[in-house]
């Protein structure tokens, strides 16, 4: 097991689980938090034994509650160009691994971001979401203004981010933000994860990653391209020993046994 000073990388089934340890603080998001993210994504990028990540909060309070506001109040205005948020979310999305995010109260700021750049959203009855950055005189500045507009539009978003609204898991729902909501315990969230990720490792991991690399180039580019990609990643797939056990599997009426090759 990896050791890191702000969160928890642990193994176990095939499931990385990437849990913020700072519940005392909301596990507020630190340059320090930001950067243990950034290398576990790195560690289970290479490890084989990895299928699924999950990316959860400690304790019942919160994902996370946003950043450290004394640390942003005293940061010096071009350290912001750095971009350590934004890199590490950015290599966090760009793994090729399926990333479930498991959402136990707050995700705020930069809590909600972290969920976005995830592949898939869970979170508990409970669970509040919002970038209230505007309050602060800033802007979201870890992928907010792109990707909460790509999930559930531009007008929403802007609406959420200019008036900084915290809004419910029930609306979280109701407008894309989030997949799925679970009862307001977690072990009800981690229950309903758990599920999500073992469904998700019955397939074939190939194929899952594949159909990302397609989804996630794809909404960047036009459909002539898009299409171009899922067409190059479909060949890919169709490469695989995965696939031959795949189709064996249907033809024979019996469960495939895939073994990501």
């Amino acid at each position: 097991m990896a050791e890191f000073e702000n969160i928890l990388y642990e193994k176990k089934d095939g499931v990385l689980y990437l849990t913020l340890n700072r519940p005392e603080a909301r596990n507020a998001l630190s340059p320090g938090m930001w950067n243990d993210i950034r290398s576990g994504v790195a560690l289970a990028r290479t490890d084989e034994s990895i299928q699924v990540v999950v990316v959860t909060g400690a304790g019942d309070k919160a994902l996370a509650s946003g950043a450290d506001i004394r640390e942003i109040h005293d940061r010096y205005y071009m350290d912001q160009m750095i971009g350590t948020a934004t890199l590490a979310l950015r290599e966090l999305e760009e793994l090729y691994k399926p990333v479930i995010c498991a959402i136990n109260g707050y995700a705020l700021g930069g809590g909600c971001e972290l969920a976005m750049a995830c592949d898939i959203r869970i979170a508990t009855g409970r669970s509040q979401f919002g970038q209230p950055e505007t309050g602060l005189g800033i802007i979201p500045g870890a992928g907010g203004t792109q990707r909460l507009a790509r999930l559930v539009g531009a007008g929403r978003a802007k609406e959420l981010i200019f008036t900084g609204r915290i809004i419910s898991a029930d609306e979280a729902l109701r407008i894309g933000l989030i997949n799925v909501i679970t009862g307001d315990t977690r072990e009800e969230l981690m229950s309903e994860t758990e599920k999500m990720a073992r469904q998700i490792m019955s397939k074939g991991p190939k194929a899952s990653m594949m159909a990302k690399i397609s989804i996630n180039y794809g909404l960047e580019t036009d459909i002539g391209t898009g299409l171009m990609l899922e067409r190059l990643a479909q060949t890919i797939a169709f490469s695989t020993e995965d696939r031959k056990e795949g189709t064996a599997a249907f033809l024979e009426k019996r469960s495939p046994r895939f073994q990501g090759r």
